[in-house]
């Protein structure tokens, strides 16, 4: 039988998932202290799918030294719903990983947990986050004759790692971890100890939780711990190294303490709204985000309509503090995958519809309040506006629960080149044209800040990392910055 993909010819996959919204970043899991290690990790990990869809990996350590794994492109469930897999990775301890590509291609070498055997014993690492520096480290280790396997930025701390002159495990990893810029939650696991670290500023997440039989748990969000039973102990600190063996845990400080820059848009849309991040519940900080909103930028409307599924707790804010009615006026359709081969110019006009669609009785003529978490490039948001006019609305209002996004992101969300982000060309106003809304309006950077429980922005000192709205980047942007020769199968690593 013929390949479709041969049959269709010059005709391209067309992505139907939420290119109105910065990708996901990636999920990390770490088990200490169970018999069932593997088998947590993977629920820990199916928690997290929101992080990541396009791989995942486990890797479980038994007896002395002895590593297993096991990886494969797709979901969690694709990966590890078979009970021969579970079983193919015994012992105590696990390290897992859903992979969103923000450096590196979409290929198995580059899907984590990364794993070498040093003059130590085994190491596995997996990371959440980019590194800024990856590409002047990796020059300089390929001068010295290292040899990448990957093309992913998380390869570069196995490297620094092995060429480190210091003696223990621990001594080597946070010479690495001084040589690196970025953002980064780490998980690491080797035959003594499960090891985690967050970057200085604590730009990405990471928390601890215990397990009822009193092992340990390391996760990118606290609904990780719910799925496994597990109970929040705290986050780990920015800067801090967690060690966990079979003694228990304790901590290292390596770096001198900086204020957090905790990424604000773990709250606005990455972070699942079952999670606390940062002692904070998500879902009543978006509640929070969507009434300051109301009270910022208004509107006469007969009903607010969340766009699903991250619009739906800012909607709700909206609503009760508007006074005006909440509907499900838009149904996602939660089976659709990423992407849809378009035979034809009408079924890609018709191509929204396969993931939303209008639910007519609550709109038809009616005035309405679209509430989205974000616009990247514009293209979505059109089509919804599209979609709710053709339902009935007699006007269409939308309103965001973030301020523009202007900048591009460098630590670990996949957005794209700044050039392609509808904020930074036009104007609010030039936005709402192209988008076809009757009016549009953002939350203020400052409201977001009071939605947070903050009095407002402070620009000598700002609490989180919004680089994306101000171009106020906290970490240096050391590759982006560098504008000289490199070699090809460097710049692989940067395709975003």
């Amino acid at each position: 039988m013929t390949d479709l993909s041969t049959q269709l010819g010059s005709i391209q996959p067309w992505d139907i998932g939420d290119d109105d919204h910065p990708h996901e970043e990636c999920g990390v899991v770490g088990i200490w202290g169970s018999s069932d290690a593997a088998a947590l990790t993977a629920l820990g990990l199916h928690a997290l799918q929101h992080r990541g869809q396009e791989a995942a990996g486990i890797v479980s350590l038994a007896g002395q030294g002895q590593f297993h794994a096991h990886k494969g492109r797709g979901l969690v469930g694709d990966n590890f719903g078979d009970a021969h897999v579970i079983a193919g990775l015994p012992g105590h301890a696990a390290l897992g990983h859903n992979r969103y590509a923000t450096t590196g291609e979409t290929a198995l070498r580059n899907v984590q947990p990364l794993y070498a055997d040093f003059e130590f014993g085994g190491f596995a690492v997996a990371h959440n986050g980019n590194l800024t520096n990856a590409h002047q480290l990796k020059r300089a280790l390929v001068r010295r004759g290292c040899l990448f396997q990957s093309t992913t930025d998380s390869e570069v701390f196995i490297h620094l790692i092995a060429i480190s002159l210091y003696t223990t495990v621990m001594d080597r990893l946070i010479d690495a971890l001084k040589q690196v810029q970025g953002a980064y939650s780490l998980v690491a696991l080797h035959n003594g100890a499960l090891i985690g670290a967050r970057d200085p500023l604590g730009v990405r997440p990471l928390v601890l939780g215990k397990l009822a039989t009193g092992g340990y748990v390391l996760a990118s969000e606290t609904c990780a711990l719910d799925i496994i039973g597990a109970d929040m102990v705290r986050d780990v600190e920015p800067g801090e190294i967690v060690i966990i063996d079979d003694s228990g845990m304790k901590s290292v400080r390596p770096f001198a303490r900086a204020g957090s820059r905790f990424c604000i848009f773990e709250y606005i849309y990455f972070a699942r709204p079952d999670s606390v991040v940062e002692g904070t519940p998500v879902y009543d900080t978006r509640k929070r985000i969507g009434a300051e909103l109301a009270r910022e930028s208004g509107v006469a409307a007969d009903v607010i309509v969340p766009v699903p599924d991250s619009g739906v707790p800012a909607a709700m804010g909206y609503a009760a503090e508007a006074g005006i009615p909440f509907e499900l006026g838009i149904i996602r359709n939660h089976y659709v995958g990423r992407t849809f081969i378009e035979p034809t110019d009408q079924i890609r006009h018709l191509g929204v519809k396969l993931k939303h669609s209008a639910n007519r009785s609550m709109i038809e003529g009616k005035r309405v309040v679209l509430v989205d978490d974000s616009i990247v490039r514009g293209t979505t948001s059109r089509k919804i506006v599209e979609m709710v006019r053709q339902a009935g609305a007699t006007e269409v209002h939308m309103r965001i629960s973030s301020p523009p996004t202007t900048h591009s992101c460098f630590y670990g969300i996949d957005t794209p080149e700044r050039g392609k982000l509808l904020a930074a060309k036009h104007d609010i106003a030039e936005m709402a044209q192209i988008i076809g809304a009757d009016s549009l309006a953002f939350i203020s950077l400052d409201g977001l800040y009071r939605a947070l429980g903050k009095k407002g922005r402070d620009a000598d000192a700002p609490a989180y990392c919004d680089a994306c709205f101000t171009g106020d980047y906290a970490i240096p942007l050391t590759d982006s910055q560098d504008n000289s020769e490199r070699p090809l199968s460097l710049l692989q690593a940067a395709n975003r």
